[in-house]
Parts: C-alpha cells; structure tokens; sequence
C-alpha cells in the first residue's frame, strides 16, 4: 500500500506550484538586547518563487516590456554587472508600461525585486499590486471594494539601482507592476515572490478514485497551512486576526493533517489572555463556546493533560457563566453579539436555534473536561444545564446552519436535520458551516450526497481558478462567472469584485480562509472513518464510507505514529480494509 506517511512542504508545493522554483531559507533566531524584554523567535521559513506565467501586460504607444519572459526564470537574488538579458521596461511622457504575474498558487508573504540599471541612475519610482485574483490585482484602491484596510498590497515604491528591495505581507497570487515616472527605463532582472509559512510536513494524506476529492482535500489543508503564522490566523489577507469560532474547523484540519502544532495551544492562549471574565472571546458568545469545544477536541487528539489544566482558572468559570445565562424555559439568554455565521446573521430565530445547540454542545465538552480535571461540582452544574437546555426544542426556521448544529447535540433527529440542510441542494451552504452541515448530513447516515455536496460546492471554488477556500461561495456566482485567473471577460461576471456581503463585499472578500477547510476534517472523518474514541487516540475506530469511489486510503497523525488505512470496494459493494497502526494505538471497527 502506497501512502504518503510524511510530504516535506517543499514537495508538497513543488506538486501545487508545478514548474515553480522554490529555495527555502531558514533564518535564525533573532534576539533584542533589551534588558526587559526578549523577541521570541519565528518558526517561520521563508521561500523564494519565481512567477510561472505572464497573465497580462501593457505595452503600446510609448511604453514597451522587452525580455518579459526572463521574469519566469529561476533566480539568484543578487544583482551583477554582467550585462546579461534583463527584463527592460520603458515609459515616456504619457504611457507607462505594465505587467502581470501569476505565481501559480494562492501564497502568503510578499515579493522581492532585483534591479539592474535605471535611465537616471537613481532610483526609480514603481507601484506594486499584490492580488488574490488578476480583477483584484488589476483594481485601484476603494474600487470594488479593494483596499490596503489589513494588509498593505498596493503601494508606490522606490526601486535601487542594481539592488535588491523585499516588500509586502499579504495574501496574493497575482502581482501587476507599473513603472511609474515619465521617460524613465528600468532593468528588472527578477521578480519573485517570498513564501512565509511553517515548513512541516503533511503527516496525514488522502487518496481515492476521485482526483477531485483529492484536490479538495489537499486545497482545504494548504488553506489552513497558510494561515498558520504566528498565530492561526482565519485569513492571509485580511482579517489576520484570531478568531475562536474561525478556528474550529482551522483545529479539525490541523488534527487531521498536521497533528499536535503549537500554534494551537498558542492561539487559545492568546484569546483566553485578551478575555478577562465576563467578556466573551472576541466579543462574540458563540466564539466563548468555540473555545471551550476545541480545548475538548484537543484534549481528546493530543491528551496534554498539563495543558487542560493550565486552562482550570479561567475553564471553570467561564463554563458556571454560561449555566448561568438560561432562562426557567430551559432557552439560552445569551447577551453579547450573538452569532453563528455571516449568511446566517440576519436570521435571529435560527440564531437562537444555533445558539441553543452550541451551549449544549460546549457544556457538554466542559462536563468532559470538569471530570479530567475532578471539577466534579461544575461537571454537575453542567449536567444540570444540558438537562433544562433539552426541554426547549427551537425552531430552525429553514437555516442549513440552525439544523446542523441542533442535530449534531441531537435536539432535532438526525433525520430533521439532513432534511433542512439538503433542501435546495447546496443553495444557502457557507464555506464557514458548511463543514457542521455535512457533519449533520453524516448524522443522518447520508454519506453519498454529502460527498457529492462537496464536489459541488468545494469543488466549484477549485472550477473558477481558486487555489485555496474562500471566505465565502455562493453556487449561484458561478453563473456567466470570468474565472479568477484570467482577466475578467467581457459580458462575464467579476466572481470575486462583483459579489459578496457584510465585510467581505467585493475585492475585500478574502480567497483564503481557514474557516472554509471543514471537508478536509470531514473527508478523513468519514470516508477513510477515521474517528478518535479515546483520549490521546489510544482507541481509534475505523468505519469507511465510500460513496461511489473504487478506493480510498490514507495517514493520520497521532502521538503514537501515524495510522495508515486502505478500503477498497469490490464489484459488490463490499469494502476489504487494510489497517496498519502504531503500538500504543487501539482499532476497533
């Protein structure tokens, strides 16, 4: 059986980049000398990729581009004066040439420029448009939305003479450079793009009959591989921010791909430190509970132990304040913005609904943890609100997002559930909670029209240019929509500038978040039926679901090793199961 137990990130973005040419960097630690104060040191690479194709270019009337294709070849970073072929691009006193890169795959970090000679021997003025689209690249400021508001990726720049100058730190695909000032020539020997990311490997894989599937699953991992910096960041362009809620799938797929990665713990250390009691994690009641349900799910992937109970300060009263916020109804009464996600949040029934679910849900988890940590008192506490909260039943009121998470705590049946998410197909599915909406799909034991939602909704992104998941995806874009990596067409729809809502309308909408990877989880979940029992994964059951595929196999991390799986189905539908598992690790089917 042939499985990819651990791809190098360098492999795995030759494979994405295809003929791109990529030097990793390592840098050292860099340290302040103060005596107060010490830098901590970046776990960050960094990684130079030359552009794979030319998109676009304006060369006419005086402006002229000569030796463009030079830009496409594998770089040095250093400037010379061999007077070998650069690329030349010239302006006179009304056109200014321009031109479009494309670096094959949606990246984070910025770009480097090597320069040879100018006309004035002096610096030369260059504005730089870094894009997750070419519409986007192509755009002013304040046009369709587009915008500097998080990451700086439009600017005017001074270029050196025979020198070298990095900028940038944003999420971006395309860039497009103007040369700027009137009569003026400028030797760009390189253009390259600087790739910022943990340089880890992708312990767990996934492989089937279906290469989109596959596509799916390797798209929504390096989405959320992009968006571990520092932090775990829910988008490379914007927000940048932490977000609890936004985390949730982020940890599904890191668990599933990656295994134990500091920046978890790091990043729900961050919003547990930034939330003195009673606020709510990032203002929001959901993203309080969010918490509380991945310190479970990481608990039950990783068991650190150590770490749960660094966590009991501000656990246990964290979960006696949700107790405390139900009414005599058994309803929640939760105050603080209350939301699930962007497409659900004028729907204040559903709202409740989602809310509803997710107390049950966290102090559920909570319960769990108190045991753990022989919180006994709280555990009863919580016990006695899971029972006052399943007396009051709430409406759905036809949200796919409400239903999902009321038949994931099983307040609704699984059959309730699957029949409100499946209406209309995958009309009203989000990117966000999409993922629990396939999770209630799975519930309801409909394997065979989750995968094909995935195919559909996932897999329309990957059909209009995308390279990572989006912030957002509407079906209905898709209609008379130009692909993102091309121009836009006339009498076509600008996918990514001419749709959108709330804060994602327009170019401001992020083509990269972490949030849209849940079929990654999903798919490892539940077509390779991979599922942890036991804490630490000391027990693991195993129980495929392979739809209409021939076969799929597969790794996934554990604290033990990896655990490699291969089903097959025969020409009856049976499926035989090939399981390798490291000691330390119990399987049961």
């Amino acid at each position: 059986m042939k499985i990819r137990t651990s791809i190098r990130i360098t492999f795995v973005l030759l494979l994405l980049f295809s003929s791109a040419n990529i030097y990793s960097q390592k840098l050292p630690p860099i340290f302040t000398n103060s005596q107060s104060d010490r830098a901590q040191p970046s776990s960050l690479t960094r990684s130079y990729i030359s552009p794979t194709r030319i998109v676009w270019m304006k060369s006419d009337g005086g402006a002229s581009i000569q030796n463009e294709d030079l830009l496409l070849r594998e770089g040095n970073g250093q400037a010379d004066l061999s007077n070998n072929p650069t690329c030349i691009l010239k302006s006179d006193s009304t056109d200014h040439p321009a031109i479009v890169l494309d670096f094959g795959k949606e990246i984070h970090g910025g770009m480097q420029f090597i320069t040879g000679r100018t006309s004035t021997g002096k610096p030369i003025k260059m504005r730089v448009r870094l894009g997750e689209s070419v519409s986007e690249v192509m755009s002013n400021i304040g046009e369709k939305e587009a915008t500097n508001d998080h990451a700086i990726r439009d600017q005017i720049i001074d270029v050196p003479l025979l020198g070298n100058i990095e900028i940038g730190n944003s999420g971006f695909r395309f860039v497009r450079i103007d040369l700027v000032e009137n009569k003026a020539e400028l030797q760009l020997k390189e253009a390259r793009a600087i790739l910022v990311y943990q340089d880890i490997p992708y312990l767990g894989s996934f492989n089937s009959s279906d290469d989109l599937l596959n596509n799916i699953w390797l798209t929504g991992a390096y989405t959320v591989h992009l968006n571990m910096q520092d932090y775990l960041w829910d988008g490379i362009k914007r927000d940048r921010l932490v977000w609890a809620g936004d985390m949730h799938p982020e940890v599904s797929t890191i668990n599933a791909v990656f295994g134990y990665n500091d920046v978890v713990p790091k990043s729900l250390d961050l919003n547990r430190d930034l939330t003195p009691l009673p606020n709510w994690i990032n203002g929001i009641s959901s993203y309080s509970m969010w918490w509380v349900i991945m310190h479970k799910d990481w608990y039950m992937h990783h068991a650190d132990l150590k770490y749960l109970k660094e966590q009991r300060e501000y656990l246990i009263p964290l979960l006696k304040q949700l107790c405390s916020m139900i009414d005599e109804n058994g309803s929640e009464k939760l105050n603080g913005w209350r939301f699930m996600d962007w497409p659900s949040s004028e729907n204040q029934e559903a709202i409740h609904g989602g809310l509803q679910a997710l107390m049950v849900w966290s102090l559920s988890a909570g319960k769990d943890m108190c045991l753990i940590l022989n919180e006994k008192e709280t555990a009863k506490e919580c016990e006695e609100a899971i029972n006052k909260l399943k007396k009051h039943i709430p409406e759905t009121n036809n949200s796919k997002q409400a239903a999902a998470l009321l038949s994931i705590v099983d307040l609704i049946t699984p059959t309730q559930g699957n029949s409100v998410v499946t209406n209309n197909g995958v009309h009203d599915f989000s990117t966000f909670y999409g993922y629990y909406m396939l999770q209630a799909m799975a519930k309801a034991d409909n394997y065979d029209e989750a995968i094909d939602y995935i195919r559909q909704y996932w897999g329309g992104m990957l059909s209009i240019g995308a390279t990572t998941f989006w912030e957002d995806f509407n079906i209905d874009w898709l209609e008379n929509a130009s692909p993102i990596d091309a121009p836009v067409q006339a009498g076509k729809k600008d996918i990514h500038g001419d749709y959108g809502n709330y804060c994602y309308v327009g170019l401001r909408h992020s083509l990269c978040h972490g949030w849209a990877s849940g079929p990654t989880a999903w798919l490892t979940e539940h077509v390779l039926g991979i599922q942890v029992i036991e804490a630490g994964c000391k027990t693991i059951r195993i129980e495929p679901h392979l739809g209409n595929l021939e076969f799929a196999e597969g790794s996934f991390p554990t604290p033990y090793g990896l655990v490699k799986v291969k089903h097959t189905k025969d020409a009856n539908g049976k499926i035989t199961s090939k399981i390798d598992a490291p000691k330390g690790v119990k399987i049961i089917k």
